[in-house]
Parts: C-alpha cells; sequence; structure tokens
C-alpha cells in the first residue's frame, strides 16, 4: 500500500496531514499551541525551561509491581488453515448492503480441533452449516468473530467446509492517517444523488477490513485461493483477483461474473470493484496488463499507468523472477481512504492519479506504479508475517521507486528521491521513533508510518552498497524463492543476505532492523601540516539511554586535494573515533559518506568556501545538493558563486532549489535569465518556479512571459503561475482568460482560478467554487476551501451563511478524504473567527449581538463536527482550533 502524505513542492520534504495542519493553525495563531508533557510508563519527569528529561527509575526504588513486560503484539496462532474461499456476492445499492454467500474449506493447521473462529464484523447471519449440509451449526457471534462449534473433532489430515450466508452493511469505527476509514467496503454515490460523481463500489481491506464484507480469517499469516462471482447491473463493469473465467446475463436485467485466483494469497489482499469504466488492455509474456478508468480517460490510460510492462520487465529481470500472478490490472477509484494498494493482480488508486495526458507532464505516477507493482513480489508473493513486520512488505515497495527512477530516469533522479524519504523519517518526533521491526505498537496501523516505508527504503539501499548489486540481488532472488507463497520476518531476508555473501549480518539488522533510531553524527574535519595528515573526528551523538550508543557504519570518506580525489573505505565502530590519511597539503575538501547513502543527522564544520567547492567539483547530486541547500539557509555571501552553475545544472531540483534563494544582485542579467528558464526549461517545475521568481525583478517581462506561457506552455502548473501573473498585471485580462479555463480538469489550474475569482465582488461566481469544493485534493483542497470560505464571506451574511452550511456538510460528510474534511472544517473556524473579531470591533450592541449568535452557530457546528469526525488527528486538530482562536 502506498499512502500518499501530498507536498506543497515537489522539491520539498512530506509532511504528514497533522503536522501540516497543526502548522496552518498555529503559524497565524496568537497563542501557543499546548504541550502534553505525558510520559508512558514509569519514568521519572524534570522541566527545565524547554528541556525534557526523562529516565527509568532506579531498579532499588522500583516496588515488584511496577515491574511488568514490555508489549508484544505476536503473529496470529494459526489454528485453522484456510485453503479455499468461494464468494457469491449481490448488492443492494439503496441499502448500501452486501447481500453473500461464502463456501470456505479448512484444515486443521497441526493440531486437532472442534471450533472455528472466523472475523466477520457486523454481519446478519442467515445460515452456519456445513458445505452441502442443511443441519445448522451452532454457533457464537459477538459482532467480530463468529465461533462455531462444529460438532466433532477433525485432524490434520482432514478438510471440511463451511457455508456462511449473510448479509452486511460495512461501516466505519474509525481510521487512521494511512488508511482514513476502516469501512472495508465502499459504496460510492450509490443511489446516484451526486450528478457529477459515477457510482461505484470497491474495496480497502489492509489491514484487516475485508471481514467487513465476507466471512474469513483476516490475518496476514493467513493464505487461501479463492473464486469470487459478482452479480451486478449490466452497465457495470467488475473487477477481483485472477481471471475473469466467464460471464452470464441474467433475466432481471443482472450479469455474474466469475472471478477465479487460483494461487494462494492473503484474506487482505482479495478485492472486488464495481463501476463504469473504461477498460484498456495491453498484454506482458501473454498475460493481461489492463487499465480500469472513468470513460472521460480512456485515451490517457497509458499516461496514466505508464510504463507499465516496460515495469514488469524490469522488476522481473532485476529480481530474476518473472512476474508471478496470471495477470495485472490497475483500477482507479472515487473517493478512495488512501493512496493506492496492491490487491494481487488487481491494484486500486485513488482518483488522484486519474489526470490528461497534459496534466501528467513532469508530474507522472511512475512511483506510485512502481510502488503497488513490486508488491506483487515483496507482500503478495511473499508476505509479511504479522503487521509488526510490515516493512518487509512496504521497505521493499518504498525501494521500487528507487529502483525505477534509477533505470529510467538516471541515478540522479533516484537520489534527489532518495533524499526526500530521508527527511520524510527524520522529521519523525523524537518519541515517535521506534525499532522497524516493532512488536510494540498500540494500533496496527501504526505501523503505516515513515518507518515502514521511508527507512525500510533506505536501510536497503544502505544494505545494497554495502553488499555489491550482485550479491544483493542475487539475495533478493533466494530470498523469495524460498519463500515463495509464504509469511516472512526480517530474520529470513538475513538468512537470505548471508547465505549469498557468507557474511554474519547480525551487526546490520539489529541495529537497524531491530533497534529504533539513527545515527547522530558530529564530524570535524583538519589538517595537520607538520604530519601532512588529513584528520575526521566523528562522535556518535544519539541519546544512548533511548537508542543504541554506537551504529556500526562502513562509509567512504573522500579527500580532494591538488586536483585528485582519494577515497578511503572505514568503518565507523566507536563512540568517538578519529580517522587519518596522508596528505601533502591542505585538502580542499573532505566529505564523510562520500557515496551519500547513509541515512542520519550529521553536523560538520564545512566553511561555506568548502561548501562552494564541494558544489562546483562534485559529481553526486546529493553533494551539490546540500551544498546548494546549505548556502541558501545561511544566506550566504558565497552563493552568487553558485548560481551561474547551479541554474544550469543537470537535475531540475538543483535548478529550483536555485532559484528560490535567487536575490537582487546575486548575479548579472538575472530578468533575462529567468526569461529564458521560464520559457525554455525542459522541466516544468522550473518554468513555474521561473516565472514566479520574475515578478520579483520586472514585472513587464512577468506579464510579456506569462502571456507566451498561456499561449505555448503545455504544463498546467506553468500555466496556473501563469494566469495569477496575468491577472496581477491585467486584472481585466486575467478575469477573461480565468473564465476560459473554468473547465479545465487540472487542479492546479482550479486552485489559480479561485485565487482570482476570490479577489472580485461577483456573486455570479459562486457556483465555481461549490461544483469544484469535492474535487481537489490534499493541500490543494484546503487551500480552495479557504478561498471560498473568504469569497462568500465577502459578499454578505446571506452567502456567508448558506456557505457555512455547506462546509458544515462537507466536513460531516465521512466519505470524503481527511484534507477536504479538514478544509472545510479549517474554513468554518475562520468564519467563526472573523465574526467573532467583527463583534469585537463593532460598537453597536444589536450588531454585536447577531454577531455573536452567528460566531455561536459556527461553534455549534464544529462541536458536531468533532463528534462525528472518526479520524483522531483531525479531531486534535478541531480542539486546538477552539483552544488558539485566531483573531
Amino acid at each position: 500500500m502506498l499512502h500518499v502524505t501530498p507536498q506543497p513542492q515537489r522539491f520539498r520534504p512530506a509532511i504528514s496531514i497533522l503536522a501540516f495542519a497543526m502548522v496552518l493553525h498555529a503559524c497565524s495563531s496568537t497563542g501557543k499551541i499546548a504541550q502534553d508533557g505525558k510520559i508512558a510508563g514509569n519514568k521519572e519527569k524534570v522541566d527545565l525551561d524547554t528541556l525534557f528529561v526523562e529516565a527509568d527509575k532506579p531498579a532499588s526504588l522500583k516496588r515488584a509491581d511496577e515491574y511488568s513486560i514490555n508489549p508484544y503484539n505476536p503473529s496470529h496462532t494459526r489454528e485453522n488453515d484456510l485453503l479455499h474461499t468461494r464468494l457469491e456476492l449481490r448488492f443492494d445499492f439503496q441499502q448500501e448492503m452486501v447481500i453473500g454467500k461464502a463456501v470456505l474449506e479448512f484444515k486443521p493447521f497441526f493440531h486437532p480441533v472442534r471450533t472455528l473462529t472466523l472475523d466477520a464484523k457486523d454481519f446478519q447471519l442467515n445460515k452456519v452449516t456445513f458445505a452441502g449440509e442443511n443441519t445448522d451449526l451452532p454457533y457464537t457471534y459477538d459482532g467480530k468473530n463468529l465461533v462455531i462449534e462444529l460438532g466433532k473433532t477433525f485432524t490434520r489430515d482432514q478438510r471440511y467446509s463451511i457455508l456462511v450466508e449473510y448479509a452486511a452493511k460495512p461501516s466505519a469505527t474509525g481510521g487512521s492517517a494511512a488508511i482514513t476509514s476502516n469501512q472495508g467496503l465502499f459504496f460510492i454515490n450509490p443511489r446516484g444523488e451526486e450528478p457529477d460523481k459515477p457510482t461505484q463500489i470497491w474495496t480497502q481491506g489492509e489491514t484487516e477490513w475485508n471481514s467487513r464484507w465476507f466471512p474469513t480469517i483476516d490475518k496476514p499469516n493467513e493464505r487461501s485461493t479463492q473464486e469470487m462471482l459478482l452479480t451486478v447491473p449490466k452497465r457495470f463493469a467488475t473487477l477481483s483477483n485472477g481471471i475473469l473465467v466467464n460471464s452470464t446475463d441474467n433475466p432481471d436485467g443482472t450479469r455474474t461474473d466469475y472471478w477465479k485466483m487460483d494461487q494462494p494469497h492473503a484474506p487482505y489482499l482479495f478485492m472486488l470493484a464495481v463501476g463504469e469504466y473504461a477498460v484498456i488492455k495491453d498484454s506482458w509474456k501473454g498475460k493481461e496488463v489492463a487499465y480500469y478508468v472513468e470513460p472521460e480517460y480512456a485515451e490517457s490510460a497509458r499516461y496514466i499507468f505508464a510504463h507499465t510492462p516496460e515495469m514488469l520487465d524490469f522488476f522481473s529481470q532485476k529480481l530474476g523472477i518473472d512476474y508471478p500472478w496470471q495477470k495485472y490490472a490497475q483500477i482507479v477509484v472515487r473517493d478512495y481512504v488512501s493512496g493506492a494498494m496492491e490487491n494481487t493482480t488487481a491494484a486500486v488508486f485513488g482518483e488522484f492519479v486519474q489526470k490528461h495526458r497534459r496534466e501528467l507532464i513532469d508530474d507522472h505516477n511512475d512511483k506510485i506504479v512502481a510502488h503497488e507493482l513490486i508488491h506483487h513480489w515483496f507482500g503478495n508473493f511473499v508476505t509479511c508475517e504479522s503487521w509488526a513486520n510490515l516493512t518487509m512488505n512496504e521497505g521493499f515497495a518504498n525501494y521500487s521507486e528507487y529502483l525505477w527512477l534509477e533505470h529510467k530516469y538516471g541515478k540522479d533522479e533516484a537520489d534527489f528521491h532518495l533524499f526526500q524519504e530521508w527527511q520524510g523519517y527524520l522529521q519523525t518526533s523524537p518519541d515517535q521513533l521506534h525499532p522497524l521491526i516493532h512488536f510494540g505498537y498500540e494500533d496496527n496501523e501504526e505501523m503505516f508510518d515513515a518507518h515502514s516505508y521511508n527507512k525500510g527504503g533506505a536501510i536497503l539501499h544502505m544494505l545494497r552498497n554495502y553488499l555489491g548489486d550482485e550479491a544483493f540481488f542475487s539475495a533478493l532472488n533466494l530470498y523469495l524463492t524460498q519463500n515463495a507463497f509464504k509469511t516472512v520476518e526480517a530474520h529470513q531476508l538475513r538468512l537470505a543476505f548471508e547465505e549469498v555473501s557468507g557474511e554474519d549480518l547480525n551487526w546490520f539488522f539489529n541495529q537497524w532492523y531491530f533497534s529504533p533510531g539513527h545515527p547522530e553524527l558530529n564530524i570535524t574535519y583538519g589538517f595537520d601540516a607538520q604530519k601532512g595528515e588529513a584528520t575526521v573526528y566523528v562522535e556518535q551523538s544519539q541519546n544512548p539511554d533511548r537508542y543504541p550508543a554506537i551504529f556500526e557504519l562502513p562509509v567512504t570518506i573522500a579527500v580532494f586535494s591538488g586536483g585528485m580525489v582519494q577515497r578511503y573505505p572505514v568503518r565507523i565502530n566507536q563512540r568517538v573515533q578519529k580517522f587519518s590519511f596522508k596528505c601533502s597539503q591542505k585538502p580542499d575538501l573532505i566529505v564523510f559518506d562520500s557515496e551519500r547513502t547513509l541515512l542520519g543527522e550529521f553536523r560538520d564544520n564545512l566553511t561555506d568556501e568548502q561548501l562552494v567547492f564541494q558544489f562546483l567539483n562534485s559529481t553526486q547530486l546529493l553533494d551539490r545538493f546540500d551544498a546548494l541547500r546549505r548556502l541558501t539557509q545561511k544566506e550566504s555571501t558565497q552563493l552568487p558563486r553558485l548560481y551561474p552553475a547551479a541554474l544550469k545544472d543537470r537535475h531540475w531540483g538543483l535548478r529550483a532549489t536555485a532559484l528560490e534563494g535567487l536575490q537582487k544582485g546575486s548575479m548579472p542579467n538575472i530578468p533575462e535569465i529567468l526569461q529564458k528558464l521560464a520559457t525554455q526549461d525542459p522541466h516544468a517545475e522550473v518554468r513555474a518556479q521561473a516565472l514566479l521568481k520574475l515578478t520579483q525583478f520586472d514585472i513587464a517581462k512577468s506579464q510579456e512571459t506569462a502571456i507566451e506561457a498561456m499561449n505555448n506552455d503545455s504544463a498546467y502548473s506553468v500555466l496556473a503561475i501563469a494566469l495569477e501573473i496575468l491577472h496581477q498585471t491585467d486584472p481585466q485580462a486575467g478575469i477573461q482568460a480565468a473564465t476560459r479555463l473554468e473547465n479545465e480538469k487540472s487542479e492546479d489550474i482550479i486552485l489559480a482560478i479561485s485565487e482570482i475569482y476570490k479577489l472580485s465582488n461577483n456573486p455570479d461566481l459562486i457556483p465555481f467554487f461549490e461544483k469544484n469544493l469535492r474535487k481537489l485534493n490534499a493541500f490543494n483542497a484546503i487551500q480552495f476551501i479557504s478561498n471560498y470560505q473568504e469569497f462568500a464571506f465577502s459578499l454578505g451574511s446571506a452567502t456567508a451563511d448558506n456557505a457555512a452550511q455547506i462546509l458544515k456538510s462537507l466536513a460531516l460528510d465521512i466519505t470524503q478524504n481527511p484534507w477536504r474534511r479538514l478544509g472545510a472544517t479549517r474554513a468554518l473556524n475562520d468564519m467563526r473567527n472573523a465574526y467573532r473579531k467583527e463583534a469585537n470591533n463593532s460598537r453597536d450592541t444589536q450588531i454585536r449581538a447577531s454577531l455573536e449568535a452567528k460566531v455561536a452557530n459556527i461553534s455549534k457546528a464544529i462541536d458536531e463536527i468533532k463528534f462525528f469526525e472518526p479520524n483522531e488527528d483531525l479531531k486534535a486538530i478541531y480542539l486546538q482550533f477552539e483552544l488558539n482562536p485566531r483573531d
């Protein structure tokens, strides 16, 4: 699974929805966000102003009842082995109900059994029998677990089949930051009440939510073959795991599609989808490759899921194992509750990937497509034994993005992506750091975090660099071959690497997989002229009470001197360590971890001059990026020396970063340079940045260039910037251009138009906002909804009151993604604060009372939203709205 954390700009590190939303509020707040200060467990705490210290109570002071075993979430104990699942399903769209018949085949796993326990959440049970028999079996049911009395003892050489007839109305009881609803099966616009939204059904099983729509043993260490018979209205296409065997038209206007999956896989990977789709087909080595998109996007389907056959080739060759399943389909669904999901042979993607070809220019879906595809080896073919071992799925999927980018676009692009992944992990709060293999989680969906994904992928990159490509990929082949159609823990991976390399790798796995944290290094570079030695002092400064006091780190140190570079492999294995290298003159530069593979935090004593040298002389993108970023952050006077090279760097990310820091006087002819970049740079991100930056230097040129971009640029991101610049320099022309673009689907364009329209006083523009409220995603959704609120408020009380009702409805609609719900609630809070400010400033008693009544009504609405919101992260944000009201 990929849970998407969108970024305000693609070359900046990602942050979580909770962290970003708190920043949104706190940055404009007159108060400070309260800090809880709670400590789990039995700890002593001392608060010293801003210093926080905690330590375990000495054993001599503890009572016996203060000792406890550490939390541990074990793998599911297997009593019955699920062998096969046959489902016959119909759907009541009006009542959002699944009517099902399940036949489940089992055998005892090892010990004899007389009972069977199934996960079946909130079912109406109509019949429970042995398949082929009519006698009801006795059972107990608590709404979650169905415990069936088998009436006799079965041994491990005996099979039996259970029939369960049932109805289910899946509903959510919560959600997480990664998977925002645990409903399991979702009816989208089932009664056709939303004219601009298709009717669909789709499922999201991970972690253990498929048992909301069929009975099963809903655990990752279970595995079964399957048949699924889906009866739907004839106008709908269906998709499920495996192969479509046949379709049968029924006399009542429905059709039954029979899907068969004859290879075993975990129940959380079962899926179905129903809807009106265009199905575009390719093939790979005789296997069907299909793309399910809404009919409007049929011509763009191969661009939405670009390079899929090429990726199948690449990963099959890299791993030495051909794609192991019967087919590969990818489908886009509306209102998806995560980013994408790797259901076996049928991956599901959120609607954010569904764009026309023009929208995909320099903003392709390659990473998410690669991520879900490689799961079919790591996750589906070989599956994590428990959620504590989730990185055995997600770490590999994360690293697949690097591998594909490296193959398709080059090492620079892959390394730039790696840096963003590092930042996503390193931004984790210290009190949230935990071992990568994390048995002590409180909720299994906590595992979908920057450890399982970002850190897991980064560690695989380090291991590849340490062992070399041949050993690394040979070991992955062995790991997959030995564990095909099985479940795994990290130890199986270690053993495969040891078998191939001949090296004991416990040191690596113990510190990276089974311990929390990462190295924090203070590095001091020096030169001893008398000895003719370059020196490197390395001190590990991570907290030894929380994390390993010493990480063992094989790295390379590069010494640049006299126009030459020497690279020295070293091994860090002490808390404080010194390395010396013969050097006849003072080095121009020394670089620790010159291959840029190490995950950690580093502080060194490089001067600005040395950073300039690093940028100008290193072939490593991350060396150049590190130098440019550090000099920009400190606003170094040395930056002008870099700009000529940085603005021509071979990688778009460095060019864009250089543009961010460009100031007047930095270099000659800046307007001309920016104009050229804005019109000729091959990457849309750089063209957009250059066009925006041009407004700071030459308004006339920016208007001229914006008009040229409006006429000639193919990328919507550039067109959106050009539209806003045109409006700033010629409001009437900007309004006219925005009107012509109103029907574009691009989020960039819709957001840009909203920025323009919110400044007008034209009530005729309200329909534009209201028809797009449910179309934008992530940061775009938050900003668009805010613009709507500001516009409605500026039009007067009646329009604002109507907007408040619409925003409340949007915030309460749990089928909307959390970004929209957050945006709507935040906009209501902004409206409340605006009314509150007007009331405080009013001297008219009657007007003040009316405004205070509006404040009270919106407060009541926000309280209702908080009460019904299933996402705990959003609830925490909403609480802050009232704790820290904005003026």
